[in-house]
């Protein structure tokens, strides 16, 4: 049996500051960004996500991607 992954989307998430618990926890929103290249380099990703993060007007938090496939058995040799 051969397993074949197929990647069919790739989304950018970037935490955003949404307030503070009254524990002092600082709490993130994210904002999704869809649509991008699924051949696009990670490096370039995050220097996009970089940018991003750079003219908000808010704190921010991690950079995420998302990516997911679809994954079918074969039969093999």
């Amino acid at each position: 049996m051969n397993v074949n992954e197929d990647l069919q989307t790739v989304t950018l998430a970037i935490e955003i500051y949404n307030g503070t618990k009254p524990s002092g926890e600082v709490t993130y929103k994210k904002r999704s960004f869809s649509g991008i290249r699924l051949d696009a380099p990670t490096e370039n990703i995050l220097n996009v996500a970089k940018a991003i993060a750079s003219v908000l007007n808010t704190q921010t938090g991690d950079y995420l991607l998302t990516k997911v496939s679809k994954i079918s058995e074969t039969e093999g040799e």
